[in-house]
């Protein structure tokens, strides 16, 4: 199984409207991504505008439909799709969710929740390993979103998640937008949830918008729904991340802003692509101080802890 292809910087869910300012401007951005299922036809527009997306940069695939942890075998059908999408335009990156969305025969078209417990651990490594095994290369699992605690759950959603890496190989995508909804759904500090979370093992970031509906509790759930502009407890973790991986020697982890719906004007995503690069070279920059610091008086910084404060913009 082939490791992941090595890039960096900032990328955008590609959406058709921001087709001809990505041609004119390509090196706005980094990599593009693009939902599998919407490629899996032979032909037609949206593979024409991809190919030629993908001649001058690189390309992230990100699935919705595989159903990885859903109860019933994987379909055999949609893999191999996926697996042809894969092999014509070889993405850097191929990702999917730790969800699911069928059963039985029956198309949910939503990302639901699993329970965290042996059995539900057992049938994802399984579909992944198959997944890994049909694609040859490795699969990166996104963090989802949670609107509540399950009572059978008998593991953490990073013991989980950790769990998922040692067995099967896989990486981790780290949707920090996922970590703000869930974590205030469910009555969890990020700041604890992303303590113990596996850096090593994060080969992507997500970060997107949210809104707030209030219920009749008085109380604010937050949706997922990638339609507004990041939130800025999202960029205040986006920041914390990336310099706690300035530390691993990855302060330019691939980042991808994802909107979805209600598209902004192409300027309005420039300038968040403008944000991830100047938090990713801010992180570089600390770095780099603490090094020096460290060379100048001879000793060792606990260089996590200095560089994973938050700072001003």
């Amino acid at each position: 199984m082939s490791r992941t292809e090595s890039i960096a910087g900032v990328g955008i869910g590609y959406k058709p409207v921001h087709l001809a300012p990505l041609l004119a401007e390509p090196a706005t951005v980094d990599f593009i991504e693009v939902h599998a299922e919407n490629y899996m036809g032979a032909g037609g527009l949206p593979h024409h505008e991809l190919t030629e997306l993908r001649s001058r940069l690189p390309l992230s695939v990100h699935g919705v439909g595989l159903n990885l942890a859903g109860e019933s075998p994987l379909d055999a059908t949609h893999l191999a799709r996926l697996a042809a999408l894969v092999s014509r335009y070889q993405p850097a990156l191929v990702s999917e969710h730790l969800a699911w969305s069928s059963h039985a025969g029956h198309f949910f078209g939503d990302l639901l929740p699993l329970p965290y417990h042996e059995v539900s651990l057992e049938r994802m490594c399984r579909h992944v390993d198959q997944v890994q095994k049909t694609l040859k290369r490795q699969l990166l699992l996104e963090n989802p979103v949670r609107y509540l605690l399950m009572k059978g759950d008998t593991l953490t959603e990073v013991a989980f998640l950790r769990a998922l890496v040692e067995r099967t190989g896989c990486a981790l995508l780290l949707d920090l937008n996922n970590v703000v909804v869930s974590c205030h759904n469910t009555g969890i500090m990020p700041s604890h949830y992303l303590a113990d979370f596996p850096l090593p093992a994060v080969a992507q970031i997500h970060l997107a918008g949210h809104s707030s509906q209030t219920l009749d509790t008085g109380s604010n759930l937050l949706l997922d729904d990638h339609g507004s502009a990041i939130s800025s407890a999202t960029w205040t973790l986006y920041r914390q991340t990336v310099r706690r991986l300035a530390v691993l020697g990855r302060a330019g982890i691939p980042t991808l802003i994802e909107w979805d719906r209600e598209l902004p004007a192409w300027p309005v995503l420039r300038a968040e692509v403008g944000r991830v690069r100047h938090y990713q070279q801010q992180a570089r920059k600390a770095l780099r101080t603490v090094r020096g610091a460290e060379a100048a008086v001879g000793i060792e910084v606990e260089v996590e802890d200095a560089v994973g404060v938050t700072g001003n913009d």
